[in-house]
């Protein structure tokens, strides 16, 4: 006899530890880090100040930010031995594979991987989040046949990676626009791969294990591939007017819409409100209005047909059409949510080990109880 009564399936609902980093209360649509709200964050800070406030557990000094600043610009170049494993990867590869793979490769050049201690972490950790976006844009570089270009230190972390994507010292606004997309990505609780890194962790395994077992997490499509979905979603429908009808069959036949709906989030994703405002202004600067009027028109059927039930946009919803907007191309967008996350990667990982307990999940067993072994040769 099996008690099914105590499975949580997803483990949703399940407490398995607690944190001071990241607040989600998804009936209201609520978000913070640290106690501050999203919102706040992304208009008065950047992804450098967010990423060693949640290190930290707390809002750094100002010397302290310029010392972190100065860490990540001096990590950000990549060992030669990686570039040269990045520049053979086979073409065509899937960009999550690469991105596992370099990560993999970089802790077997880092003499203090194996060091497990909190300080080893955080050294760790700084290089990791400045050498993220080098790597990242270096397999997008490379998987085009282009030359892999080296980082710039005089550039904000948000500007420099797209720099490196494309050669070109990107403006102002739109080094802010990327820098505010990447601070709504740091951090969201204990979602798959966050989890995932922290399981790996409990095991006092090492750092670049943690990080790569988190970039297999988020790999899948059910994890980080929905703002991907999104663009495809968009092409499909292909103009304003046809928005619509093809969303309405789409309700109608109860088919998944992409960017829509959220498993904690029974109310509008806070991130998603940022991103819509900003998404609407590039479209425009950009001549790309159509795919903002497209999602402006989905948006509307969904909360009006299924808003009741408690499914509405989410992030992936608006960031696909800002990255499209700032040249980025959809097979990257996940690695690109893998570049913002790396922080609250770490910053997890560092707080849960702190006062580390093995995680060691157990399941209801519903298999044979009374069953012998049947020699081979008499079995059917």
């Amino acid at each position: 006899m099996t008690n099914t009564a105590s499975i949580a399936k997803g483990l949703e609902g399940v407490l398995f530890t607690e944190s001071k980093l990241t607040f989600i209360n998804g009936t209201e649509g609520i978000l913070t880090h640290l106690g501050i709200p999203i919102q706040e964050w992304a208009e008065n800070s950047t992804f450098e100040e967010l990423s060693l406030a949640l290190l930290n557990g707390q809002l750094p000094t100002a010397a302290e930010l310029a010392q972190f600043d100065a860490d990540l610009k001096a990590n950000r170049a990549i060992p030669e031995a990686l570039v040269e494993i990045i520049k053979g990867m086979p073409r065509g590869v899937h960009p999550m594979q690469a991105l596992r793979t370099a990560v993999s490769y970089l802790g077997l050049l880092d003499p203090q991987a194996e060091d497990t201690s909190a300080e080893a972490r955080r050294a760790i950790a700084t290089r990791m989040i400045a050498q993220f976006s080098t790597i990242i844009a270096a397999i997008n570089r490379a998987q085009e046949g282009q030359d892999i270009i080296a980082p710039r230190m005089d550039l904000t972390h948000a500007g420099n990676y797209l720099y490196m994507l494309s050669g070109k010292e990107p403006t102002a606004e739109q080094a802010r626009l990327f820098d505010i997309a990447l601070v709504l990505h740091v951090d969201h609780g204990m979602n798959a791969s966050t989890f995932t890194a922290i399981a790996t962790g409990s095991t006092l395994s090492d750092m670049y294990s943690c990080i790569t077992s988190a970039i297999g997490a988020l790999k899948g499509p059910l994890h980080g591939g929905a703002n991907e979905a999104v663009m495809d979603m968009l092409d499909e429908v292909g103009t304003p007017d046809k928005a619509e009808g093809y969303i309405t069959k789409k309700l109608d036949n109860k088919e998944k819409i992409m960017g829509v709906g959220h498993r904690v989030y029974k109310y509008f994703d806070p991130r998603s409100r940022v991103l819509r405002d900003y998404a609407e202004v590039v479209a425009s600067k950009e001549g790309k209005s159509n795919y903002y009027q497209i999602l402006e028109t989905i948006e509307k059927v969904v909360v009006d047909r299924i808003g009741s039930k408690g499914i509405y946009p989410n992030v992936d919803f608006y960031s696909g059409t800002v990255y499209s907007d700032l040249g980025i191309k959809k097979e990257y967008f996940t690695p690109i949510f893998a570049l913002a996350r790396i922080s609250g990667w770490c910053a997890s990982l560092i707080e849960y080990t702190g006062n580390n307990r093995l995680l060691r999940p157990d399941a209801v067993y519903t298999g044979a109880t009374d069953a012998h072994y049947v020699q081979l040769q008499d079995r059917q």
